[in-house]
């Protein structure tokens, strides 16, 4: 079931998400399937959970084969990510355009690691543990944000850099994270 996404302002994201604590339950196969097809509605390469009320550390992201909307990016694998741990593997930043369906129509630069761990279980309870660079480490911290109630305009350090998609790049398709 495609899921109403909140929208920066709702105070329900800026909570900080629970850890899921039982795996393979109806309940999280339920929130996973609404997950899946919200972000797919929303044509977006990542969801998480506190972006359609749920108060869980759960994190849907990917892109596929074929990635129309980010050609010149690595494939970043379809991965259902629960209670998150991040490690970051360097200091190295690199900055970079984002969106997010949380925050539809706009766009801003912002810096994020370039390298990574990740590790945290799939829905069916089993470990996740991989390192992730460029794109794929964007995404998983972007996504994982959210879980902390942080959303990417927070992380942004020069606001001539964000803006409405449609005035920052005008003649392109636009579609939200």
């Amino acid at each position: 079931m495609i899921r109403e996404l909140l929208r920066m302002g709702d105070p329900r994201l800026l909570r900080i998400a629970r850890p899921v604590e039982a795996f393979d339950t109806p309940e999280l196969r339920e929130l996973l399937a609404d997950m899946r097809d919200t972000m797919a509605a929303a044509n977006g390469v990542g969801l998480a959970a506190p972006q359609i009320g749920a108060d869980l550390r759960v994190v849907i992201f990917g892109t596929g084969e074929v990635n129309d909307r980010y050609p010149d990016q690595a494939v970043v694998p379809r991965t259902v990510l629960i209670n998150p741990v991040i490690t970051f593997l360097t200091d190295e930043t690199e900055e970079g355009w984002e969106g997010c369906l949380s925050v539809p129509g706009m766009r801003g630069v912002v810096p994020r690691r370039t390298r990574l761990r990740y590790t945290g279980f799939d829905e069916l309870g089993r470990p996740i543990d991989r390192i992730a660079e460029g794109f794929h480490a964007r995404v998983v911290q972007h996504e994982c944000d959210h879980l902390d109630g942080v959303l990417y305009p927070m992380r942004i350090t020069d606001f001539t850099r964000f803006g409405f998609a449609d005035v920052l790049f005008p003649g392109v398709l636009q579609a939200d994270d």
